[in-house]
């Protein structure tokens, strides 16, 4: 992103579509488009590729979370747009960048904090993150049907592997929506931060445990998970042995065995 964000139409400077902070090994990434409801346009998701591709390379960096405002997460596509655009326009690459491919190649743990509607694309994003953290008042659904078209960032396909094919077909041809404790309750969601509760600050605290792990060790983990979506068991276990040998190889290995034995805090360094 660049340092000076572009004018408006009434010269004034546009405010940028992702934002980003840090702290203590989290980077948070929130969706700042609230006048659209955080519509998925082009510029947004090129914009949010960009943050996830640079946290990803960031040493610094041992978890990303990916947030809305309290009544957004994201809305879906830009409806306006869609209506507007034809076949060609559908197939053009070059319209924004593949956003659920660049969340599904971050190495880097992923996590979805999600307050208020995740709805079409803006559910797929949540499904493409690792895990998520969700308000008690978040919504989630697909209603593309109810649009005449279908899912088109891997919502079928990523839906269906975390809830079976029964449950994902139900959400997908009737466009239902289901409630935070629903998605709790079939696996979709990790975590429901009841009202009382900063939603917001609850996902950070759930992605800072995870960002102090040894950073080799989680970034192996979440390939090995991810296998077992995306292989045979055989190929899985295979692949799992592998990353285990090279986990093994670390030096964060040893340090975290001598901390474990020696009853300290590891201090992991990431090699």
């Amino acid at each position: 992103m660049s340092d000076l964000p572009s004018s408006g139409p009434d010269g004034v400077p546009a405010e940028p579509p992702v934002v980003r902070s840090d702290l203590d090994r989290v980077a948070t990434l929130r969706l700042n488009r609230p006048a659209v409801r955080n519509a998925l346009s082009d510029d947004l998701r090129s914009e949010l590729s960009t943050q996830i591709e640079a946290c990803d390379a960031d040493e610094d960096v041992g978890c990303i979370v990916i947030a809305g405002d309290n009544d957004y997460f994201a809305s879906g596509a830009d409806i306006k747009a869609l209506h507007d655009r034809d076949l060609v326009g559908t197939l053009d690459s070059s319209r924004g960048r593949n956003l659920w491919q660049t969340v599904g190649a971050c190495q880097t743990p992923v996590v979805a904090a999600v307050s208020g509607y995740a709805l079409g694309g803006g559910f797929e994003l949540a499904l493409a993150c690792d895990m998520i953290v969700a308000a008690e008042k978040a919504e989630f659904g697909t209603p593309e049907i109810t649009l005449g078209i279908i899912p088109g960032g891997g919502g079928t396909q990523r839906l269906a592997r975390v809830i079976g094919k029964q449950r994902a077909m139900e959400m997908v041809l009737t466009g239902k929506r289901i409630t935070a404790q629903e998605a709790f309750e079939i696996g979709i969601v990790n975590e429901v931060v009841p009202k009382r509760q900063d939603w917001l600050e609850r996902a950070f605290d759930f992605a800072a445990v995870i960002a102090r792990r040894a950073p080799i060790a989680a970034r192996m983990a979440k390939q090995a998970v991810l296998a077992a979506d995306e292989t045979p068991l055989s190929a899985g276990l295979a692949q799992e042995r592998r990353l285990f040998e090279i986990a093994m190889a670390t030096e964060d290995r040893i340090e975290g065995t001598a901390a474990f034995i020696e009853k300290r805090r590891p201090e992991f360094k990431g090699r």
